[in-house]
């Protein structure tokens, strides 16, 4: 035991004299509190001493010759957040991914699934990386059945399991799985915490996944969330347009953006779909856009009011009722479409000013109606 010690004590000795000078003190602090086996404060000292650009090169180190000796002893979920700061200095992906598999089985236990499930989200990311798409589903799906059984988790253990979760989306073209996952993880994180290239690259990933995908008709949630201001007065600016554009069924503005879609190989690819989905938007804004009682149009009015050629206008109502993006009935004979539903949509400040005449003619109907009673039920109200 005492040699055990003694090589700790010299591996800090020489890594402190090794050390750049605005770091030598933490090795002070290090061997004082491994001593005095102060393992909570030792713990949080790491984790600062990870976190230091200039520490880098002895991270790995650091880890194998001195944590590992304590690693049962501190909090296991910060034992693997200080394991990941490490593995990310191994330049082999190979070298990274037995690292942390080794690092996983150490915390698998059942006092500390949370920091399992924090270690193996890793590992799945680098089997990821490596190709191994099968394995990394595994890792994944045996992380969710783990925090399903939780009541509540460390934000940080959910955030790595979204992140990871969104790439193997990504990577699988699951397009719509990667836009709810990739909102989840930006539910998790703080953005001002995130690289400002990095918020343009979600921002940039769930635009173009929330464009291409074919269950996503509504993207409110997106519109609503300011990572998409993250585009505003870049190069990719004009898919931020292009969303609100996508929004509220603006043909005339897709026409002049899409000059852009061959910037994106996926946009690209689905050009015929989205021209498909932009005039369903047209039509579910036509509808929305008006009351209640004058929700039956004929296939001309539709067709003259969402600029979508008279031809495709049948067909149009129908992939649209058959989407659940409107309820209602199609007269193929009379070439009226009447519809009882259309599937709520984000308001801009356009279709805010609408509701609001809208809102101020129904109060005006109702006085209306009010006055009429009244005045036809005089004797009625006399007696």
């Amino acid at each position: 035991m005492s040699s055990t010690n003694d090589a700790i004590g010299d591996f800090l000795s020489q890594a402190r004299d090794n050390a750049p000078d605005d770091l030598q003190h933490y090795f002070l602090s290090f061997e004082d509190y491994w001593e005095r086996k102060l393992w909570h404060e030792l713990t949080d000292l790491l984790v600062k001493f990870y976190q230091e650009p200039q520490g880098a090169g002895i991270r790995i180190p650091l880890y194998e010759n001195f944590v590992k000796s304590f690693g049962d002893k501190i909090n296991q979920l910060k034992l693997v957040q200080i394991g990941l700061s490490a593995a990310g200095q191994w330049k082999d992906d190979n070298e990274r991914l037995t690292f942390l598999s080794t690092l996983a089985s150490r915390v698998d236990k059942p006092a500390s699934q949370d920091a399992y499930v924090f270690a193996l989200t890793a590992v799945a990311s680098v089997r990821l990386r490596l190709g191994q798409k099968d394995q990394s589903r595994k890792d994944l799906d045996k992380c969710e059945a783990i925090l399903d059984t939780f009541d509540s988790v460390e934000t940080m253990v959910h955030a790595s399991f979204y992140r990871v979760g969104a790439d193997y989306y990504q990577q699988s073209n699951s397009f719509a799985d990667y836009y709810r996952t990739t909102l989840l993880y930006l539910a998790c994180v703080e953005l001002e915490e995130l690289q400002e290239r990095e918020r343009q690259r979600l921002a940039y990933d769930l635009s173009v996944a929330a464009l291409v995908s074919d269950s996503i008709y509504n993207f409110g949630e997106l519109l609503l969330h300011p990572i998409l201001d993250s585009l505003t007065k870049t190069e990719h600016a004009w898919l931020r347009d292009l969303l609100f554009a996508f929004n509220r069924g603006d043909l005339g503005a897709y026409q002049i953006l899409q000059n852009h879609l061959n910037a994106n190989r996926l946009l690209q690819q689905h050009q015929g779909f989205l021209y498909q989905k932009i005039s369903l938007s047209a039509l579910t804004q036509l509808v929305f856009s008006r009351s209640p009682q004058d929700r039956s149009m004929t296939f001309q009015t539709i067709s003259d009011e969402t600029k979508v050629a008279p031809d495709e206008i049948e067909h149009l109502i129908m992939k649209a009722l058959s989407l659940g993006l409107l309820k209602g009935q199609i007269d193929q004979v009379a070439e009226v479409a009447r519809i009882s539903w259309v599937q709520p949509k984000v308001l801009g400040r356009e279709g805010i000013e609408g509701m609001r005449t809208r809102l101020t003619e129904w109060d005006s109907g109702v006085s209306r109606l009010g006055n009429w009673v009244e005045g036809v039920g005089q004797d009625v109200w006399a007696a």
